[in-house]
């Protein structure tokens, strides 16, 4: 899991680096739970709650110089 504080230091083109990246596991997490393979099913919750908290950082960042 990513701290808030470590993502605010990022600037936004690797913040969105860091989204695509969260979503790609989260889309390899379901793609293994539809196949049947044995998946860590509490880091469906955690991706989603870390892309949630990327995706704010991101909208405060372009906010900002807005």
């Amino acid at each position: 899991m990513h701290k808030t504080a470590d993502l605010r230091t990022k600037d936004k083109n690797d913040l969105v680096k860091e989204l695509l990246s969260l979503r790609k596991e989260q889309f390899n997490l379901r793609m293994q739970k539809g196949a049947g393979a044995a998946v860590k099913t509490h880091r469906f919750k955690v991706l989603r709650a870390t892309i949630a908290r990327v995706k704010t950082i991101i909208s405060e960042k372009t906010t900002e110089r807005g």
